[in-house]
């Protein structure tokens, strides 16, 4: 067999496994530390659903997710990709939208995807070539149709399992959306757990919500780098940062103590460039203990 024979199926076979990998989704459980009020609390983090209509194995697995039973549900972020993804992002979430629940959007709930060189996501803040406007107020409708809250640089408290939960979020950093001032500041004095939630997690933002000692953050964006080096990390954020931190549990130094960071490595992946390695597609559900 000719060299280049070798060399073409071998990439075919590469590309074959990547879109496979896309489609594995996988559903991860981790435990962090929480206060004393919280502990057994469960949390359904999804995110970057990116839904278009061909998505219908993506729509499913979103909706099979209500046999989690989780008691709240956090989404951050993305959860179109198409014209005519408000409907879909209604399908997948209707299981889930009778669990309480918040979210915020990213930019991709603003602007349809649009081809850009893949090579710019290597740098840290590059790729950003928006497209067609969306229709973000009908996404918000679907949201909210349930109880979920909007935490685009807004606060809001819900009662789960008993616990008074205080959250504050932002708009997407990635876009210039963010406006953490706007919801800075002492937490309520009845809170018994405090979450920040953001899209995309820019030093800034985690700076500065850090600074008021939240018991966890939860932000999406990055895709766990989509592609990564087996066994080393992966290859960008999309954002400022650090690879290391691209996905799942780290930590963050605040004043009072470290902050718990869970970056999701999303749901879905930009119909432009539906591939992953090494990073399969996730929703996780983090119990406090």
């Amino acid at each position: 067999m000719q060299p280049l024979t070798v060399l073409g199926m071998t990439a075919l076979g590469g590309l074959g496994y990547c879109l496979a990998e896309a489609r594995a989704h996988t559903l991860r459980e981790i435990s962090v530390p929480g206060p004393a009020a919280a502990v057994g609390v469960r949390v359904l983090h999804i995110s970057d659903l990116h839904l278009a209509p061909w998505d219908t194995d993506r729509i499913r697995w979103v909706a099979s997710l209500e046999k989690v039973q989780a008691d709240l549900i956090v989404a951050s972020g993305d959860f179109m990709a198409h014209a005519h993804a408000v409907p879909l992002v209604e399908r997948a979430l209707e299981p889930l939208l009778t669990t309480p629940g918040v979210f915020v959007l990213g930019s991709n709930d603003f602007y349809a995807p649009k081809f850009k060189n893949p090579f710019a996501y290597l740098g840290r803040n590059n790729a950003r070539v928006l497209g067609a406007p969306l229709p973000t107020q009908d996404l918000k409708v679907v949201l909210a149709s349930g109880g979920w809250l909007g935490l685009d640089n807004a606060r809001g408290q819900l009662r789960v399992r008993g616990v008074d939960i205080e959250f504050r979020g932002t708009g997407d950093a990635h876009i210039n959306l963010d406006d953490y001032a706007s919801v800075a500041g002492p937490w309520s004095e009845n809170s018994q757990l405090r979450i920040a939630v953001t899209h995309a997690p820019y030093a800034r933002v985690l700076k500065a919500m850090t600074e008021d000692s939240p018991d966890i953050v939860l932000a999406g964006h990055t895709h766990g780098g989509q592609i990564t080096i087996p066994f080393v990390t992966a290859l960008t954020t999309n954002c400022d940062l650090p690879v290391k931190q691209a996905r799942g549990l780290s930590w963050l130094p605040a004043p009072e103590k470290s902050v718990p960071l869970h970056v999701s490595a999303g749901v879905g992946t930009s119909p432009i460039f539906p591939v992953r390695l090494g990073c399969r597609p996730e929703a996780t559900l983090i119990t406090f203990v």
